[in-house]
């Protein structure tokens, strides 16, 4: 067994070592993550069988370890793959009007049907993220793209008139503070019973990653894409189908989380190329490890009432986002 996976390694050229680093780091912030908090879990309580330690550290702590992985992982993925489907690199959810949809379809549910299961939520949600990425699509066709900025900055005032459109209908229904509250991007809520809708995003993630192949094919356009007998339009709808879903569970979990989508695939490209099967599980594993550390400053830093998520990453992620963008203006210049 063994083998074999060194073989697909070297067959797909994934560094293992690096692999091995990567997943290492992850281990130890999520060890750092469940034993930290507000109540006091100890490995020695664990060990002699204290009924507090078992009830937080298995009801509280480790689903939340375990939702900030795959939170941190498929957001991380899904910008990689958006960011081929447009050809640039600086798109992902937040920056194309998917999250704004999706918070458009939760807000949809919230006044119609509030009582409904959270995965016809989730469904709902992701129906409303995949047209809204249809129209940013669209969009960018109706528009000569003069320079790369002109991508994001369309799927920037694609997702303010969204969410202009939401918050709107929220507060006319004054459902705004509950919205707001939702779409938080907070953990401190996750719970056994109350995260397992995230574990759907591994089977996409492992479905995006055995379609990789395509998408990178994709990323160079529909001529080049139709000369090598690849469906271009069944491609593009595809990924964007994978990436609907994985934003809307997310969003229904634990909310809004910025950036995470962007900043990690630029990072790992850097580092390690382009070529999507390769760099796609370091991708994964930088933005879970990335979700995690955010997690853990945000309940160092305030220990009785902790910092989102969402929050620190969006402080982060646009100072990464800066710096990403002067970096490629230099090589552009």
């Amino acid at each position: 067994m063994v083998c074999q996976l060194l073989m697909f390694f070297n067959r797909v050229k994934i560094d293992v070592r690096s692999l091995i680093i990567g997943i290492t780091v992850i281990i130890v912030l999520s060890i750092i993550s469940m034993f930290l908090g507000f109540s006091s879990v100890t490995l020695s309580g664990l060990l002699a069988g204290d009924e507090h330690s078992f009830l937080v550290f298995f009801q509280t702590r480790v689903p939340r370890t375990i939702a900030l992985i795959l939170s941190g992982a498929s957001l991380a993925l899904a910008g990689m793959i958006m960011q081929m489907l447009t050809r640039n690199r600086f798109v992902e959810p937040s920056t194309a009007g998917t999250v704004e949809s999706a918070s458009l379809g939760i807000l949809v549910v919230m006044i119609f049907a509030p009582g409904l299961d959270v995965i016809l939520k989730m469904l709902v949600a992701a129906l409303f993220a995949l047209f809204g990425s249809l129209i940013f699509m669209f969009l960018l066709r109706q528009i000569p793209l003069k320079s790369v900025l002109i991508v994001p900055l369309t799927g920037i005032m694609l997702g303010y008139v969204i969410g202009a459109l939401t918050n709107g209908i929220a507060d006319q229904e004054m459902l705004l503070p509950s919205l707001q509250s939702y779409l938080f991007g907070s953990f401190s809520m996750v719970v056994e019973g109350k995260y397992e809708l995230l574990w759907l995003s591994l089977p996409l993630c492992l479905v995006a990653y055995l379609a990789a192949d395509r998408f990178t094919v994709a990323g160079f356009g529909e001529d080049f894409s139709s000369n090598l007998g690849l469906d271009y339009k069944k491609v593009m709808l595809f990924g964007l189908v994978i990436i609907s879903m994985i934003t809307a569970t997310v969003i229904c979990t634990v909310g809004r989380i910025p950036f995470i989508g962007l900043v990690v695939p630029n990072i790992v490209s850097i580092v390690m190329g382009d070529n999507m099967r390769r760099t796609a599980p370091f991708v994964m594993i930088t933005g879970a490890g990335l979700v995690l550390s955010c997690d853990i400053l945000g309940r160092l830093m305030s220990r009785s009432a902790e910092i989102p998520v969402g929050t620190i990453m969006g402080v982060l992620g646009s100072v990464l986002f800066i710096a990403l963008l002067l970096k490629w203006r230099k090589r552009l210049g």
